[in-house]
């Protein structure tokens, strides 16, 4: 599981998230905001996380404004959202890059992983069936080095 951790927020950053909100044609509110800083400060979170963060950074949210939240800086670009298979949604601020995920099957810890081919859509489908297509997500799944180490046999000892 992933943890957010609520970092302080300096007057420089929420300058800088304010000029984001309205720069995507959005009202600038407590909850955009901390939204966006919870995003930025975490590691793939899940909106539940994001939702603790919120509440540590601003008091009183409900769960709504933030799920909402979520929609409109996802619709706008500024986050994206992607769910990696049986697992909850998770979202990240690295969005105008051309990246993939690697998940752990153990632990559910998520990393980057830059594209080996560059520009998006870095696949090339074998039809596109009249589709303009402009992203290919790839999810690459396997075990992180702390649980291959814990599964780790212990040494026989003499």
């Amino acid at each position: 599981m992933v943890s957010v951790m609520a970092e302080p927020t300096t007057t420089d950053s929420v300058v800088d998230r304010a000029r984001q909100l309205r720069g995507h044609g959005l009202h600038v509110t407590a909850q955009r905001l901390a939204v966006l800083e919870s995003v930025s400060a975490g590691s793939h979170a899940t909106a539940d996380e994001i939702l603790g963060d919120v509440r540590d950074r601003i008091g009183t949210v409900s769960r709504q404004a933030v799920y909402d939240a979520l929609g409109v800086l996802t619709d706008t670009g500024l986050i994206r959202r992607f769910q990696p298979a049986r697992s909850p949604a998770r979202y990240e601020d690295r969005t105008d890059d051309n990246h993939h995920h690697l998940v752990c099957r153990t632990c559910g810890v998520v990393v980057d992983v830059d594209c080996a081919v560059g520009t998006r859509p870095c696949l090339q489908a074998s039809q596109d069936h009249g589709f303009v297509i402009d992203e290919a997500e790839v999810t690459h799944w396997g075990t992180c080095p702390g649980c291959q180490e814990a599964s780790a046999p212990e040494p026989a000892t003499a």
